[in-house]
C-alpha cells in the first residue's frame, strides 16, 4: 500500500512538472498578400483553427499578426504554416533594436 501511494505522488509530480514547463508564447508575424478588408478575417481564422492558440491580433495597416499560443501545443513554425496554407505566407517579424531614442 505504501509503495502503491509513494508511486501515485511521483506520478503527479512528473505530470505536474510537464504541465509546468509548457508555457505562451507570443510571435509577431509579418504577413504577406493582405490587400482587402476580408484578409484580417481570414488570417485570424487560419491561426485561431490551430490546437494551442490562445489570442490573435491581426492588423491590416501593419499587415502583422500577434499570437499567444501554448509552445506545448503548437509552434511559430506550425502558425506560419498555417497562414501560407489560407495564402498569406508569413515570417517572424523583426523589431529594430538599433532605433535611436
Amino acid at each position: 500500500m505504501k509503495l502503491i501511494v509513494q508511486m501515485t505522488v511521483l506520478g503527479v509530480g512528473l505530470l505536474t512538472s510537464v504541465i509546468a514547463l509548457a508555457a505562451e508564447q507570443t510571435v509577431h508575424l509579418a504577413v504577406e498578400n493582405m490587400t482587402c478588408a476580408s484578409c484580417p478575417y481570414i488570417v485570424k481564422q487560419s491561426l485561431t483553427a490551430i490546437p494551442g492558440v490562445v489570442n490573435v491580433a491581426v492588423s491590416f495597416e501593419k499587415k502583422s499578426a500577434t499570437v499567444t499560443y501554448d509552445d506545448a501545443k503548437t509552434t511559430a513554425d506550425a502558425l506560419m504554416g498555417a497562414t501560407t496554407k489560407a495564402g498569406y505566407p508569413a515570417t517572424l517579424a523583426t523589431t529594430d533594436t538599433t532605433a535611436t531614442q
